[in-house]
Formats: structure tokens, C-alpha cells, sequence
């Protein structure tokens, strides 16, 4: 079945040829809602050719020397790995300062750029710091109409955009951690949409990983800030959809397809939630019994019955709830507000109407945390499993990982020999209980600690993991050996290493509300709490 796309593409008169690439295969490409929603608006410009690449793209219809300007997406640290392989599939040097020309302008966007751009900053020619929804358009006008002008004389001219950093323009002192321009700090302000409008799936697709699938975007960012979570703190301030938008999206989207996805970080904190919940229901009891319908997480002190009865008479068994840390008492000090009872109400909400088991998200090595936060994961475990024995429980654990723009960018990280020591208790008593557990790779959040605290001195580093194959021998091997020659710290200061409040940080010159002073302010104040517990 060939793709169906939900816009009007107009005749195109190009002036100005444009790749949008996405740095994996293309069924994980036409499954990012950003990723498609920026195509989109690109491809309703009649001046604009658009193409989309991917890592697994074998033929264009543009050839490399006749694009004008290439973007990426970036989502996840490891995304450098499929920006590289792209580069190189097309014959394009790594580095902005290798690139002359005839080469395309490249730039990159998304949220791992938007929070640390520094660690990748080399490799792109300009970089959009936060949404892209009001400028995409402008940026691309800015290089179409100054397309005889020289790549240097382009940037300049970009710079002057709000929301645009052009790292080849600014010099970073590593002794000192400031950025700056012509000698002067430089600073540049996150770019924050209203969203006016659902940014919705634009492109129905066999192809995409989640098939055929509708996708609205329904909030954005969330209320509740968790002190480790960059989406809370990344997308703020906390914003919503429309009730009647929303509504008239999923109408749009059933004309084409019986599946539905809501997103969101925290989708249950919309005002409306249990409304567009009703609205579902009465549209799959009257004309689309088949209707299916898939969500994000749901936050565990907001679920309702209506809600869980709505998920499963739309198709779902399963849903999944974040409880973060094991005790009371640590959630209370990550700002996770919720008890153990609240859970425990969850659970039983969840089974009465109908859903099978959760999965339930969890950290290990949150600041402060003791041996007894780390056993109340299995007395939480026991509890569940002996009140609820034939409910489906899977508990999926990651670790820690400091995060630029959050309250707890400036804590330690623990080691990675007491946080797999961590991870064998749990999988040994959850064993004992027979409750199914998930870890992820200790080794491997490390290095994403490492490029999420790290700055620009990483680039040749990044390029030789890459060379070495990318898995996650070669960044610890990598590191090693061209430690010296490129004068890198230890990796340990990026990734482990606690951060004084005083001092500055590779990524200060970003400026993201609240602001460095309100998140000090804030890493203080909860640190305060667990002092008064």
C-alpha cells in the first residue's frame, strides 16, 4: 500500500533544494513526529524542493552537489553514530570547516542540541536551539536569498536570527567554561512555539515502525519537574492543545486510518484528558469499533477508571507508569510526587478495568540515594506482586544520568562498579519474586552521561568512535588512546564528576527558562528537603 500524505503539496517551482535527513532507518524516520512535521512544512513551500534521507537511503533524486542546504534531527546523544553515516553515504567531510563550497549549508536541531549543542557542534554549519515551528521556513528564505553569497557570508547572516548558533562565529575557553563572541560572552535564547496547533502525523506509512498509526501531539513538556528530567525543563513552559483542535485532529486522522496515538510527556496532565478520552470511546462505540488507540505514559496519581477503560476497549492490554525512585521518601526529594498508596490505587484502578500489567519505569543512583531506597524497589515488588497475583508486572530500570538545563546538572553520577552492584541485587530478589525486571546498560549510560555534560573538545573524539565501529568497546578503547593527543580531560569529569554551582558550564551560554539561578535555586532547595528527612 503506498504512503498516504495528509497535505496539499503545491506545484513546485525550486529555488532552493533542501535534504532533511533523519540519522536511522527510515521505518524509525517516518515514525518521528517532529522529524515529519518540519518536512511538512517545508514541502508546502513552492519554491522549496524537499527530500528525505535516512541512514538506509540509496538513491536520491537530488544529487549531493546540487542540495543547497541539509538538515538533521537529533533526539538521542548516540544519533551522532547515523549523522556520520549519512555524511559519509554522500561523500560529505564530518566537519563544518572541512566542508567548501559546493557543499550543502548543514544544520541540526532537536532536543539533544537544543540542551548541549557543544559535543556535536563541529559538524554543523548552524544549529536551531529549541522548536523549529516558527522558523523553519525563515532560516531556509535567509540561505535562498543569499544563495551568491559565500557560506561565511550566509552564516553571518543567519546568526543574526533569533534562536540560531553559529558555533564557527564563537570560541570556547575550556579553563574558564564561557563562550564567546568577539571576545564578549555570547548568549542565545531558546526558541518556544504556543503550540497554536496539534502537530500531527503528516504521512500515513506501511513502512513506519508504528504502522498506519495517527499520531497527535497533544502537550508539550511537564508540569511536574522532576529534578533529573531534561523533558520537563527542556520544553518549558508546559503547554497544551485545544480541546476542539484536538477533537477535530482525531476525526482528521479516522478518516484515513482506525489507529490513534496520543503524545506527550505527561499526557493525563491535560486539562481535558478524560473529554478527549469520551470523545475516543463515542467514536469507536458509533461508527469505528475497530478504533485503536495508543498513548505515552500515564503519570500513576491520574489515572482514572475512564481512562484505563478506554485504553482497553481500544486495543490495549498493557500501559506503563513512571514511579522513578523506590521510597516515599526520594520521590518526594526528585520533586516525583507520589506515594506509595497512590500507586497501589493505581494498580487496582488498572486491573478493574480491564488492563492486563504495567510496565513500571524506574532509576537507580538518584542524589542521596541509600541501600534502603534500593531494597524498597523489592518490598514495593513483593507488595504488588502479593496483592495483585494475577496482574502482569515488569519493572524497567535505567540509571541516572545528569542532564544539562536540570536541577541535577550539577550532581555526581555514581560509579559504574556500585551501580551494576545495584542492578545484580535487584535482578536477584526480583528473581526470588518473580517479577520480571529490565536494566539498562550501565556501561553504556555512562557515555551518554559523558556527552551530556561534555563540551566541544570531544569532536575528533566523537569521529574516531565512530571509525572504530561505535559500539561500546570503542568509547571506552577510543577515549584511551587519544586522550593525550587531543588534551581531553578525564572522561570521568564529564560523566561523573560533581559540578560546583559556582562555576561555569559548557552549556550556559544556552538560555532556557527558568534560568541557571532558578535551577541552582532549585537543586538547593531539594537537596534542603532530603537534609530536613
Amino acid at each position: 500500500m503506498p504512503d498516504i500524505i495528509l497535505y496539499d503539496i503545491p506545484k513546485k517551482v525550486p529555488e532552493i533544494n533542501i535534504w532533511m535527513a533523519f540519522p536511522a532507518m527510515a521505518s524509525f524516520g517516518m515514525s518521528s513526529l517532529g522529524y515529519m512535521s518540519i518536512v511538512k512544512r517545508l514541502d508546502m513551500r513552492p519554491d522549496y524542493y524537499v527530500e528525505k534521507i535516512f541512514t538506509d537511503t540509496t538513491n536520491t533524486k537530488i544529487r549531493t552537489r546540487d542540495v543547497d542546504v541539509m538538515g538533521f534531527s537529533v533526539s538521542f546523544e548516540i544519533d551522532f553514530l547515523g549523522i556520520f553515516k549519512i555524511l559519509e553515504n554522500f561523500n560529505l567531510p564530518l566537519k563544518s570547516s572541512q566542508r567548501d563550497e559546493t557543499s550543502p549549508i548543514i544544520f541540526g536541531g532537536g532536543p539533544v542540541l537544543t540542551a548541549n549543542p557543544e559535543p556535536y557542534c563541529e559538524f554543523f554549519d548552524f544549529i536551531i536551539i529549541g522548536d523549529a515551528e516558527e522558523i523553519d521556513t525563515k532560516i531556509i528564505d535567509v540561505i535562498k536569498n543569499n544563495k551568491n553569497l559565500s557560506k561565511n557570508q550566509k552564516l553571518s547572516e543567519l546568526s543574526k536570527v533569533k534562536g540560531i548558533y553559529v558555533p564557527s562565529l564563537t570560541k570556547y575557553t575550556p579553563e574558564t567554561g564561557v563562550t564567546t563572541l568577539n571576545g564578549e560572552p555570547y548568549a542565545v535564547e531558546k526558541l518556544s512555539s504556543p503550540l497554536c496547533e496539534c502537530i500531527t502525523t503528516p504521512v500515513l506509512s506501511e513502512k513506519s515502525f508504528f504502522s498506519n498509526t495517527y499520531v497527535i501531539e497533544i502537550v508539550r513538556g511537564c508540569p511536574q519537574r522532576c529534578g533529573f528530567c531534561l523533558a520537563s525543563y527542556l520544553n518549558l513552559p508546559y503547554r497544551y492543545c485545544n480541546l476542539d483542535i484536538i477533537l477535530e485532529k482525531i476525526d482528521e486522522g479516522l478518516k484515513y486510518t482506525n489507529k490513534i496515538a496520543l503524545l506527550g510527556a505527561l499526557i493525563t496532565a491535560h486539562p481535558d484528558f478524560e473529554k478527549i478520552c469520551e470523545y475516543i470511546l463515542h467514536r469507536k462505540h458509533n461508527d469505528i469499533p475497530d478504533l485503536e488507540l495508543s498513548v505515552s505514559s500515564l503519570r500513576a496519581d491520574s489515572i482514572s477508571p475512564l481512562i484505563i477503560k478506554t485504553l482497553t476497549e481500544c486495543g490495549q492490554k498493557h500501559s506503563t507508569i513512571a514511579i522513578e525512585a523506590g521510597s516515599d521518601k526520594l520521590r518526594k526529594l526528585i520533586n516525583k510526587n507520589l506515594t506509595e498508596s497512590q500507586i497501589f490505587e493505581t494498580v487496582n484502578t488498572a486491573q478493574k478495568n480491564g488492563l492486563k500489567g504495567l510496565k513500571i519505569y524506574a532509576m537507580i543512583g538518584h542524589p542521596t540515594e541509600t541501600q534502603e531506597d534500593i531494597e524498597a524497589f523489592v518490598e514495593l515488588a513483593k507488595k504488588l506482586k502479593t496483592e495483585f497475583k494475577t496482574f502482569e508486572f515488569t519493572f524497567s530500570f535505567a540509571t541516572f544520568v545528569p542532564k544539562s538545563h536540570t536541577p541535577f546538572q550539577f550532581c555526581q553520577r555514581e560509579s559504574i562498579k556500585t551501580l551494576e552492584s545495584k542492578y545484580e541485587y535487584l535482578k536477584k530478589e526480583f528473581h526470588k519474586l518473580g517479577v520480571k525486571i529490565r536494566t539498562s546498560s550501565v556501561k553504556w549510560d555512562y557515555w551518554q552521561a559523558l556527552l551530556s555534560r561534555g563540551d566541544r573538545r570531544l569532536a575528533d573524539y566523537l569521529i574516531e568512535v565512530y571509525k572504530n565501529g561505535g559500539n561500546l568497546g570503542a568509547f571506552k578503547q577510543t577515549y584511551n588512546e587519544i586522550k593525550k593527543s587531543c588534551d581531553l580531560p578525564s572522561s570521568d569529569l564529564y560523566a561523573i564528576e560533581k559540578k560546583s554551582v559556582n562555576n561555569n558550564l559548557p552549556w550556559d551560554f544556552i538560555k532556557i527558562a527558568p534560568g541557571k539561578n532558578a535551577l541552582i535555586n532549585e537543586y538547593k532547595r531539594l537537596l534542603a528537603n532530603y537534609n530536613k528527612m
